[in-house]
C-alpha cells in the first residue's frame, strides 16, 4: 500500500541541500548514493551519510497522518527538485519499490532501496558538552582549515584538532610545512583537557554549516564523534583515531626580528611574484633591507619576477624563502589591515601572531631555494 504527501518544492529543496552534501559520487555501498526519507508525526526528516559522515535535517509539513520510509537517490533527487519552478509543489507516492514524484504535469518515477539497509550511526557515550557560538567555531575553521593535510600518509593530520582546555577552545591544523593554531574563549570551562582530531572532509562541511551568527551551540564530544545541531541541521562525524604531534614544540618563542606590512600591498606584491614562481614548489626569496621588502620568484624556464614594497622593518638584512601560497593564505584570514611577520634566521620558520576576540599564530617553514 502507497502513502502519499504533498510539500513545498521550495521547503524540500531547502532540506535536501542542508544534507546532499556529504553524500559520495562513488561509493562501494550503493545505498549511499540515497537519501534517508521519513515522514512521521508530521515531520518530514533526510538522513545522508558517507559512514563518516552523517547530516540529518527535518521540517515540519501540513498535518496528514501518514508515517512512511525510503531511501532515494539523492543526486537525481536533487536535480530533479533544482529543475522545477520555485513555486512548484511536489507530491511523493512511496511504495516498497519506487517513489513516484509529482509536480504538475511533470512525473518522475526514482527506484528506491530498503531503509532498513541504510547505515545510521549510533550515539556514543558523551566525554564532553562544549558551548560555543556559531561565530566562534566558524572563525576557528577559517583560521585553521586551509593549513590541514590533504591525503598525507600520516593519517592523523588529515583534519583538525579541536582542543578543550579550561576556558579555551583551541582549533590547529597543520600538514608538516606550516601549522596554523586559533583560539576562542569558552563561555563555561571545559571539566577536563579533551582533545579530538575531526577530519578534513567533516571539517569543510562544518565550515560551510556555521554561520557568523552570535547564536550558542553545542558541541558533544564522545570517545569516537563529534555531534552538534545548527539551526535544524543535526551533524555527527567519526573522529581521526591517532595522536596529533605536539604542535607547541614547532612554534618559535625566539624570533627577534620584525617586519611590519600592509596586507593589502604585501598580498598584491607577493601574486605579482607567483605568477612566475615554480608551479610545483611555488617558491619566492623574502631579501629584507631597512623598511624595504624585496620579492624574488624565477622558474625552470628561467622567468623572473622581482617586486619591492614599503615595510616597517629596522634589523640587520635578511634572506629567507616561503611558499608564496602559504604566505597569502594568512593574509586571507588576518582580520587587521597590516600583518607582523615575526623571523630569526633563514633556516628558521616565521611566525604571524594574530590578537583579538580570536587569537591565532601562524607557523610558516622555509623553503631552500
Amino acid at each position: 500500500m502507497s502513502q502519499s504527501f504533498s510539500i513545498s518544492r521550495n521547503t524540500f529543496l531547502s532540506v535536501l541541500q542542508s544534507v546532499a552534501n556529504v553524500v559520495e559520487r562513488r561509493h562501494t555501498l550503493p545505498i549511499l548514493a540515497n537519501i534517508r526519507m521519513e515522514v512521521k508525526d508530521d515531520t518530514l526528516t533526510l538522513i545522508a551519510s558517507d559512514t563518516e559522515i552523517e547530516l540529518q535535517a527535518s521540517t515540519s509539513m501540513i498535518p496528514t497522518g501518514i508515517e512512511a520510509l525510503t531511501t532515494i537517490p539523492a543526486r537525481k533527487l536533487l536535480d530533479i527538485c533544482r529543475s522545477l519552478p520555485e513555486d512548484a509543489d511536489l507530491t511523493f507516492d512511496i511504495d516498497e519499490t519506487k517513489v513516484l514524484l509529482s509536480s504538475g504535469r511533470s512525473r518522475f518515477t526514482l527506484s528506491t532501496l530498503p531503509a532498513d539497509d541504510f547505515p545510521l550511526m549510533e550515539a556514543g557515550a558523551v566525554n564532553q558538552t562544549l558551548q560555543v557560538t556559531q561565530k566562534q567555531l566558524h572563525q576557528l575553521i577559517a583560521n585553521t582549515s586551509f593549513a590541514m593535510a590533504h591525503q598525507d600518509v600520516r593519517y592523523y593530520l588529515n583534519g583538525m584538532l579541536l582542543e578543550a582546555e579550561g576556558s579555551h577552545l583551541r582549533a590547529i591544523a597543520t600538514d608538516g610545512h606550516r601549522l596554523s593554531l586559533a583560539e576562542t574563549e569558552l563561555t563555561q570551562p571545559a571539566t577536563e583537557l579533551t582533545q579530538a582530531i575531526v577530519p578534513r572532509k567533516a571539517v569543510l562541511e562544518l565550515g560551510r554549516l556555521v554561520s557568523d551568527s552570535d547564536d550558542t551551540i553545542e558541541l558533544i564530544l564522545t570517545p569516537n564523534q563529534i555531534v552538534l545541531t545548527v539551526d535544524r541541521v543535526r551533524f555527527t562525524s567519526k573522529l581521526v583515531d591517532g595522536r596529533f604531534p605536539a604542535y607547541g614544540r614547532v612554534i618559535p618563542q625566539d624570533n627577534d626580528k620584525m617586519m611590519v606590512a600592509d596586507c593589502a600591498i604585501l598580498k598584491g606584491a607577493l601574486t605579482r611574484a607567483a605568477i612566475l614562481s615554480n608551479e610545483k614548489a611555488r617558491g619566492i626569496r623574502l631579501s629584507l633591507t631597512e623598511n624595504t621588502l624585496t620579492i624574488h620568484a624565477q622558474n625552470p624556464e628561467h622567468e623572473e619576477a622581482e617586486d619591492a614594497i614599503e615595510v616597517d622593518y629596522d634589523n640587520e638584512s635578511l634572506e629567507i624563502g616561503f611558499n608564496v601560497n602559504y604566505i597569502i593564505d594568512v593574509l586571507n584570514v588576518v582580520p587587521t589591515d597590516s600583518l607582523t611577520l615575526e623571523l630569526s634566521s633563514p633556516s628558521s620558520s616565521g611566525v604571524v601572531h594574530v590578537n583579538g576576540d580570536l587569537k591565532a599564530t601562524h607557523v610558516i617553514m622555509p623553503m631552500k631555494l
